[in-house]
Parts: C-alpha cells; sequence; structure tokens
C-alpha cells in the first residue's frame, strides 16, 4: 500500500482578465508580464464565494471519480480566503450533500471529519499531509478529500495587481494511490515567523464601502522584495530538510529529480525558487564551489561575496525597526548569478526540463494561493496524458510555500497505470465558459459592482442570500445560505 493522491478536479470562477489587454489598459510591457506573470487570471462572479468554488471542485471529484460518499472519512478545507470564522469545512460538506440528495446519491457519512487548515498558501499542503496521517491510522480502509480553495486580490495599481487570481482545486486521497505516491518519512519541513512578509489582519476590513456583491474586499498586507526573499528563504530550507534525509549528494538530486512542481504565485516565482536552492547547494557543497565561482565570474560579481550571502544567516527580523531595515532584495548578488546561469546550457536541463511540465497551462490560472500547486499538479498529469509521456515511476518534487512563514517539501512518485486516474482530471474542462472583461468591466468587478454580463450558473453553487436577522429571538446576520443549481433556467 503506497498512500497518495488518487484525483484532482478544478473549478475556476467565468470572469477573465486577459494579461495582455490589461498591460494595454495600463501602459504596461505585454511582453514583460507574459514572460514573468503570465496570460490571465480568473474573477469571481455575484453570488460566488470561496465555499461555492470549494463545494463544485468538490462535486466534480465525486462525480468524476465515482466517490462513495459514506467511505470519505475526512474532507479538509485549505485556505486563506475564509469569511467564517468559526466553522470550516463542514460549510462545503453541507453544499455538498445539498447536490448529492438532489441526485438520489447517499451522502457524506455523519463521522465525517471536517477542518480548516490555515498557513497562508500552505494550508492545502497541511491539509493534505494531515489526510496521508489518517488514511494512514484511524482512517485505514476510507478515502480522504482535500480541497484548495481562495480568492487573490490585489489593489488596483499596486505590483500584486497582475497576479490575482480565483479558484479551487479538490484532491481524492487512498491509502493506495492511483496517480502521485508521497512519501511523508523523506518530507522536509520549514518554518520561522516573518512579522510582515504578507498577512492579512482583520483591520483591513474597518470602513469597507458598501459593493453591490455583498462581498468584503480581502486585499492583503505585503512587501514585494521582502516576500520574495522569504519564499527563496524558506523553500530553501525545506529542501535541505528533504535533502538531509536522503543518501548521497545533494547536488546529484537537482540533476536526478525527473519534475519539479512549486507554490506558483506568478509564473517566474518557482523557477527563481528552484534555481536559488540550486545556488545555496552549491556553495554549502565543496564539490559545487568551482561552479559557483565560474558563474560569478561570468555575472561580474565578487565569488567570495557571492558565497558569503548564500550562506550567511538573512536578518530577517521580526522587528518593525529591524525590518523597516531589510526590505529589500535579500540575495542581489544571487540574482545576477542567476541571470548568468540564464545564459549557459545548464538552464535547459535544471530548469526548461524540470520545471516545464503543466507549466504553460499554467498560465491561465493565475494566482490560486493554497490552490496553486495542487493546480500544478494536476496541469502536468493532464498534460503528460495528452502527450502520451511514460510517467511510470517517475519521482517529483512538490514544493509549498506558505507567506508567514513556512514550506513543505515533498517527494513524490508517478504511480504505474497513472493514466487511467489522469484521464478523469477536468483541466480543460474547468477552462471553458471564461467571460473576458474590457477595462470598464474589470474595473467595476474589482469594486464589487455589478455588471451586464453575468454567466448563468450551471451544475454548481451560488449564494443564495445573506442573513440579516440580528435578534432577539434569531441571529444569522452575515451568514451565507447556499444552493445547488443543477441547471440556468432555475
Amino acid at each position: 500500500m503506497a498512500p497518495g493522491i488518487s484525483g484532482f478536479s478544478l473549478y475556476l470562477p467565468p470572469y477573465r482578465v486577459q494579461l495582455e489587454s490589461w498591460c494595454e489598459w495600463n501602459d504596461q510591457p505585454w511582453e514583460k508580464f507574459r514572460s514573468v506573470v503570465g496570460r490571465s487570471f480568473r474573477m469571481r462572479a455575484p453570488r460566488q464565494s470561496v465555499y461555492t468554488f470549494a463545494a463544485t471542485a468538490v462535486w466534480r471529484l465525486i462525480r468524476d471519480y465515482d466517490i462513495d460518499p459514506t467511505q470519505v472519512g475526512l474532507l479538509a478545507l485549505g485556505t486563506e480566503s475564509s469569511t467564517d470564522n468559526s466553522a470550516g469545512a463542514v460549510i462545503v460538506k453541507g453544499m455538498v450533500n445539498e447536490a448529492l440528495a438532489a441526485a438520489g446519491l447517499p451522502l457524506l457519512a455523519r463521522d465525517c471529519e471536517v477542518p480548516e487548515f490555515k498557513q497562508a498558501c500552505l494550508g492545502g499542503v497541511y491539509g493534505m499531509k494531515a489526510a496521508l496521517r489518517y488514511l494512514a491510522t484511524d482512517g485505514r480502509g476510507r478515502q480522504a478529500i482535500v480541497v484548495c480553495a481562495d480568492i487573490a486580490e490585489y489593489a488596483r495599481g499596486g505590483s500584486g495587481e497582475p497576479t490575482q487570481g480565483a479558484g479551487a482545486v479538490a484532491m481524492l486521497l487512498e491509502s493506495d494511490a492511483r496517480l502521485l505516491e508521497v512519501d511523508l518519512a523523506r518530507a522536509g519541513s520549514d518554518s520561522d515567523y516573518r512579522v510582515a512578509d504578507f498577512r492579512k489582519p482583520f483591520t483591513r476590513f474597518r470602513n469597507q464601502p458598501d459593493r453591490d456583491d455583498g462581498q468584503l474586499q480581502d486585499l492583503p498586507m505585503f512587501n514585494g522584495h521582502y516576500s520574495t526573499s522569504c519564499y527563496i528563504d524558506a523553500t530553501h530550507h525545506a529542501m535541505t530538510a528533504m535533502l538531509d534525509k536522503r543518501p548521497g549528494r545533494n547536488l546529484d538530486y537537482f540533476h536526478d529529480i525527473d519534475a519539479v512542481f512549486m507554490h506558483r504565485p506568478y509564473h517566474q516565482m518557482p523557477t527563481t525558487g528552484w534555481v536559488m536552492a540550486y545556488l545555496f547547494t552549491l556553495a554549502h557543497d565543496t564539490d559545487g564551489h568551482d561552479e559557483l565561482r565560474a558563474l560569478a565570474a561570468g555575472a561580474g560579481v565578487d565569488a567570495d561575496r557571492l558565497s558569503a550571502e548564500l550562506l550567511a544567516p538573512k536578518p530577517f527580523g521580526i522587528t518593525g525597526a529591524q525590518l523597516a531595515e531589510n526590505t529589500g532584495d535579500a540575495f542581489p548578488l544571487a540574482r545576477r548569478a542567476r541571470n548568468q546561469l540564464r545564459k549557459t546550457p545548464l538552464w535547459d536541463t535544471l530548469v526548461r526540463e524540470k520545471l516545464g511540465l503543466g507549466s504553460e497551462a499554467m498560465r491561465d490560472l493565475g494566482n490560486l494561493y493554497t490552490a496553486a500547486l495542487p493546480a500544478w499538479l494536476a496541469a502536468g498529469l493532464h498534460q503528460a496524458l495528452t502527450d502520451g509521456l511514460d510517467l511510470a515511476d517517475q519521482d517529483w518534487l512538490a514544493l509549498g510555500y506558505g507567506s508567514g512563514d513556512a514550506a513543505e517539501a515533498l517527494p513524490l512518485r508517478v504511480v504505474a497505470g497513472w493514466q487511467d486516474a489522469a484521464a478523469r482530471i477536468n483541466f480543460d474542462r474547468a477552462l471553458l465558459g471564461a467571460v473576458d472583461l474590457n477595462e470598464t468591466q474589470y474595473i467595476d468587478v474589482h469594486a464589487g459592482r455589478l455588471i451586464d454580463v453575468t454567466p448563468p450558473a450551471h451544475d454548481e453553487f451560488v449564494v443564495d442570500h445573506v442573513g440579516t436577522s440580528n435578534g432577539p429571538d434569531f441571529f444569522d446576520e452575515g451568514v451565507e445560505y447556499y444552493r445547488y443549481v443543477v441547471d440556468s433556467t432555475e
């Protein structure tokens, strides 16, 4: 028995912003944004929330993989966009049960656990680890579902604006995986408190204007260059913790691994994190010093200073005064070395071959926060099936990250016969039905104003209404009531 992932199902909301159009609206260079960020991102439509996303993804997973709902013993929600500080995945369970009842199917079991996991974009990975531990202990013989759902919103005019996104990915986990085995015993973890990397304090909701869509705008507080440095630092330490459990040289791992999938807030970030992990390993391994010196020479930087930058602990201090002094790029010399590496033949084997599978399709998903990593895994399997690739017994790396700050490095192995389960991944179908917004429509949707283009709901969940009662005999103010819509005529 090899525990792991047996299925994926995606849900994307209909509103889409093409980044080429966004660049025209904002007088920005399209070629740069296409290379660094991606091609498009999604936005929620009226009557949608992170819970409707999650429930629709789970509902599709159950049907696409013929899951017996009574055998699901754990339904976990990973998100950083939840709007209820009490209930967790039980909200999703309630909606899914409504759809199951409408279809005349058994309901999810009453003894199904329903936790929610929160650690920025890492919540879904933590949920997956918890599900695998459940399946190995008191959940033996049952199944688990982990759904990752988020809405990534950024202020207009800010640096994060083109990296928005919304959607959900549900994963089926079993004791005998049909897609990807997960080796938790050899996984690597890292966590270190970063006070102002990327946060969502409740004070952001004070005095927000009323919106036509009835939602609060969940804009994060972040420090761009500092957040990038935190991503690099955390993923490096998680990888090191994983590599320390392996025999052989750490440097060999970068060449031996078949495919790499990382948290991707935008297209270029995984490349940055992966190459930085390689440079860190060059600096720490005496066998890599000559290669590091050659890169330094080509980049026109002092090799000793580059090595010192990579080896020295970084002053990511947690006090306000310390942070204010250290919000810039913590690895400026390494950035020049990365650019030099891009000019060498090694770039193709280290980056394009390792990070290429499914990467192109991900350019159209935007930033999905917790759902970004599982979406990329799904995209990779979908592309491999479409291209007729032989993946059986390949070793993969899934490297998750959550701001604030934590990371997880998970060794994966592709299961023999993976094609049957991969054929059920609904990646292409999830992309259908997109409505491209023009500039005026985008501005209105971002501000919560209703527009005249609202795709009808079909076989999905919507927010039917929001409670307004504030006692004295009944209270439901702010509580969302959901409804399953079978077809658009309802």
